[in-house]
Order: structure tokens, then sequence, then C-alpha cells
């Protein structure tokens, strides 16, 4: 279990990575395992590379993300925000 992970999602820290070697700006609002297995995150893309070119809700695996940084930058709940995400088997936290 990631505890930095965890206390950016309680405390809604915005976190900047490099993932895939590109750099990303998210609002993190859930951290579990997906059924496969997977360490990922739930997140609002609002900054940074996207393969799609969009900004928006995005899962991303932990094990691709590099030098996670907590920024002073704090967020909101989204609007649009599912609680028990449906992509994760385990969730160990989540707004």
């Amino acid at each position: 279990m990631n505890t930095k992970i965890i206390n950016v999602i309680t405390n809604r820290k915005v976190i900047e990575f490099n993932y895939d070697g590109e750099n990303r700006i998210v609002e993190p609002h859930c951290y579990g395992f997906t059924t496969k297995g997977n360490e990922v995150i739930r997140a609002y893309q609002i900054a940074g590379f996207s393969s799609s070119g969009k900004m928006g809700w995005k899962m991303y695996d932990l094990s691709k993300a590099e030098n996670i940084i907590e920024l002073d930058e704090t967020f909101e709940v989204r609007d649009d925000y599912k609680k028990v995400d449906k992509g994760m088997s385990i969730i160990y936290c989540e707004i």
C-alpha cells in the first residue's frame, strides 16, 4: 500500500509525475488495485502530455509512474466523480 498516494488523496493535493516518459499533472481521487492486480489511481488530468490530446478522467498504472511529486495546489472533488470505481477490485482510499 502506498501511503504517499493515500496522503495526497486524503489532503486533496495535486500531483505531478512522469508517465511513459511524459509529464502529467493530475487530481487523484481513488487508489487501489485493478481486477488484474495492477496498482492504480483514478485521477482527473489537468495538464501535461496526453496521447489522446484530451484532459479528463484517466486511470494510471503506478508501475509506469515515476518521480511522483506532491504540489502545493489543492483541488475540489469533481462533480462527475463516481465513487466505488468499477475498474478496481480493491480500493484503499478514495475521496
